[in-house]
């Protein structure tokens, strides 16, 4: 009997998902954005955190030819609301006005011990 394991670091991950995802060519979601770098989560907490894995949005958006600009939704997971006034700071520092709209839940885990994760929803076309 075969049993999977899981993996041992973010870099040997492989899951069942695709990073960026455009539907009917006006939506763009994209997958939760840890603060990984280099293969691994960045340390100091989960402001440094909230800065990485938006900057890992950014560079998903962009693969798509879309900037934090265009985000008209994001979800912010953390794994302890008691984490909240810290993401807050470094998200508003990093997300353009307007800010897109948002919800924030606290969840049990999130994957490699991480404290936040993003996932958003992106327009491409004409602002209002």
């Amino acid at each position: 009997m075969m049993i999977d394991s899981a993996p041992s670091s973010p870099a040997q991950a492989q899951h069942p998902y695709s990073p960026v995802r455009e539907a009917s060519g006006e939506l763009v979601f994209i997958s939760g954005q840890l603060g990984l770098a280099n293969g691994a989560l960045v340390g100091g907490g989960v402001a440094k955190e909230t800065r990485q894995a938006v900057a890992n949005l950014r560079a998903r958006l962009a693969s798509a030819g879309l900037g934090l600009n265009d985000v008209a939704k994001i979800t912010v997971y953390l794994a302890s609301m008691s984490d909240r006034n810290a993401m807050d700071q470094a998200y508003q520092q990093l997300l353009p006005e307007p800010l897109p709209a948002r919800t924030c839940i606290a969840v049990a885990e999130l994957p490699y011990g991480a404290r936040v994760e993003l996932d958003a929803i992106a327009v491409r076309g004409p602002k209002p």
